[in-house]
């Protein structure tokens, strides 16, 4: 009987329609997911006016969809490893994901007062969080290894286009029909729910693991249609994809990955404070460096496409070269440019240096998770990267924050860009030495299959 590694197969595939239906369906989800994650900025200032909000309970209502990501993330990224052995899917996973926080956002748009938005918000975010990391994985497993790294950053260019659509139809829509209009949009993913489940494809993993042959057979035949696969072919996987794990949140810590782990959890916490607090500040550290304010909104756009390009880029070049190399080339860059920022400089010198930022911070924390789900074998895989997105979370909660106090205590400006560029040092220090670990743990396993 002939014998077939479907994780092989995989690894060495050309592009196929198959992958690019993968690939446009991961990146719509995730353009919903940006767009719901955008829209209450977008509908916050008729929002305040509408139920007479200060800034205090604003900004509170904006972080229980950060606090609900977090842990949705460590939720729904563990359960879909723990459920396999029930044969619940991450193509299931999914789905649920996108009704909770497609379903939960509408009711955000009938909400009578604040508590009642706030819950809605809250349950909305666990859906927002729990739907990335298996759309992570599921792109990754099937993501052709030559191109990884550069099909999950293209997928999650979605995620800006899902940010500039919520603001670009909330300057259309918001004065006409109120801010409820943006929350009853993002029904349209229930609409498309589907079409999503007819076309988007279940893990190939998943599927051997619970031995559904056929569908197996049928998805390799049209990633690989010159191999000739029937009811005869034994279909493997590698050895480390083969049991679902008992307890996945556990095995991080095992087989030499508990280092590894922690610095990944460091790195995507300093990447996603750094997101948030230029996000959310960078207009106002602009303007108190001496910018009227439409040219420091003008910077939070470069930020933004700097983003967009790094991750792209990045993903490139990570296909090409070491992966962990360019992520740390990003943060590098990031940090320097955030150090340049403190100086006066040409115009065209400054709008290149928040592109940078952007592309390490955005980009860097793209890439980040393209590089846990690499390192991550597919029965973790999602536990992986989910309990990395839910303690990056506390950054994305603390950046803002910690951006404010810093401006409250009215240092000079090159001190705040200064105590900016720190978190992208230490990302850079903590993916060194994911790289050092990885390189041990490669020769401590060669010494022991040696002779």
């Amino acid at each position: 009987m002939e014998k077939l590694n479907a994780n092989q197969l995989i690894d060495d595939a050309r592009l196929t329609p198959l992958h690019w239906r993968v690939i446009l369906l991961s990146a719509l989800i995730i353009i919903f997911d940006g767009y719901d994650l955008v829209i209450y900025g977008v509908a916050l200032p008729k929002l305040m006016q509408h139920w007479q909000l200060d800034s205090m309970t604003a900004g509170l209502l904006g972080s229980v969809a950060l606090f609900g990501m977090m842990l949705g993330a460590m939720l729904f990224g563990s359960l879909a490893d723990k459920l396999e052995s029930y044969g619940f899917s991450r193509k299931s996973l999914i789905l649920l994901c996108i009704m909770i926080f497609s379903g939960f956002t509408v009711l955000c748009g009938f909400a009578d007062s604040p508590k009642e938005f706030a819950i809605y918000r809250f349950i909305a975010g666990l859906g927002l969080g729990g739907v990335m990391p298996n759309v992570i994985a599921l792109m990754t497993e099937f993501a052709p290894k030559k191109l990884r790294s550069t099909l999950v950053s293209l997928m999650f260019s979605g995620y800006a286009i899902g940010g500039m659509s919520s603001a670009l139809l909330g300057m259309w829509l918001v004065p006409k029909f109120g801010w409820q209009i943006m929350f009853i949009l993002a029904g349209i993913p229930l609409i498309l729910l589907p079409i999503i489940w007819k076309f988007l494809p279940e893990s190939i993993d998943y599927l051997v693991r619970q031995k559904k042959w056929n569908e197996v057979r049928g998805l390799l035949q049209q990633l690989a249609p010159q191999q000739n696969i029937t009811v005869h072919t034994s279909i493997v996987l590698h050895q480390e994809n083969q049991q679902t794990a008992a307890r996945p949140l556990v095995a991080l810590f095992t087989e030499n990955r508990a280092l590894v782990t922690v610095f990944f959890w460091l790195s995507v916490f300093m990447a996603l404070l750094m997101v948030y607090a230029l996000g959310n500040w960078i207009p106002k550290l602009m303007v108190e460096a001496g910018y009227d304010l439409s040219t420091s909104l003008v910077f939070l756009l470069a930020l933004n496409l700097g983003g967009m390009l790094g991750a792209i880029g990045g993903g490139y070049f990570a296909d090409r070269f070491h992966l962990g190399k360019v992520i740390c080339s990003l943060f590098l860059a990031g940090a320097i440019s955030l150090y340049l920022l403190s100086y006066a400089l040409p115009m065209v010198i400054l709008y290149l240096c928040i592109a940078i930022a952007g592309a390490a911070s955005i980009g860097g924390q793209i890439l980040l998770l393209a590089y846990m789900a690499q390192f991550y074998p597919s029965p973790i895989r999602s536990t992986g990267i989910g309990m990395a997105l839910g303690v990056g979370r506390i950054g994305a909660i603390l950046g803002p924050i910690l951006c404010g106090w810093l401006l409250t205590l009215h240092l000079p400006i090159e001190y705040n860009f200064i105590a900016l560029a720190i978190p992208c040092v230490l990302a850079t220090l903590s993916v060194i030495a994911i790289s050092i670990c990885n390189r041990t743990k490669r020769v401590m396993l060669n010494s022991s299959i040696s002779p």
